[in-house]
């Protein structure tokens, strides 16, 4: 028995957002939070969209909605840490996604934070922290994919992980 593949018709629209949204939300990721320092001191955001780009050199990307503050205090300093969250931080991964009402500096008084090589926050109880420099950046849609060289790895590397599933933090 053989099947056929249907080529998808070049004049088929594509599904309507909240319908992508929906099925997106059904997807599991990684929680991470995404940190930087600039003229007004430290900032970062939660992020879901990260992957591995390669080993050699290490490359990770992010993609960061364009008219996120962090997103213009991580072009205007060139770098930025990737933290990613163990399943025991879903506050943190809460404050720094915009629910707890903290905002710049004061999202940073949850957590035992440091820096690596950059000089962004990296958070010393994160699985892993991935400290980068900015090499590359494109804008796709609402969002800019940001890839970024590590230039040094952190971490504590213990405990369960943080996800993002059905709209809602999960520890697994």
């Amino acid at each position: 028995m053989t099947s056929t593949v249907q080529p998808f018709p070049p004049e088929a629209e594509p599904p309507p957002g909240q319908a992508f949204r929906d099925a997106m939300a059904q997807v599991a990721s990684a929680v991470h939070v995404v940190t930087t320092i600039g003229p007004a001191g430290r900032v970062g955001m939660t992020a879901t969209a990260v992957a591995s780009v390669s080993d050699a050199p290490p490359t990770v990307l992010v993609c960061i909605e364009r008219s996120s503050r962090t997103l213009a205090a991580i072009e205007a300093s060139g770098v930025f840490c990737v933290n990613t969250l163990p399943g025991d931080l879903v506050g943190t991964a809460e404050i720094f996604a915009n629910r707890r009402g903290l905002q710049g500096e004061e999202r940073f008084a949850a957590g035992d934070w440091g820096t690596l090589v950059t000089g962004s926050p990296a958070l010393r109880d994160a699985l892993a922290a991935f400290d980068c420099r900015l090499v590359a950046s494109h804008d796709i849609a609402t969002h800019r994919v940001l890839v970024g060289e590590v230039a040094g790895l952190g971490g504590a590397g213990r405990g369960g992980s943080l996800i993002y599933r059905r709209r809602q933090f999960e520890a697994v």
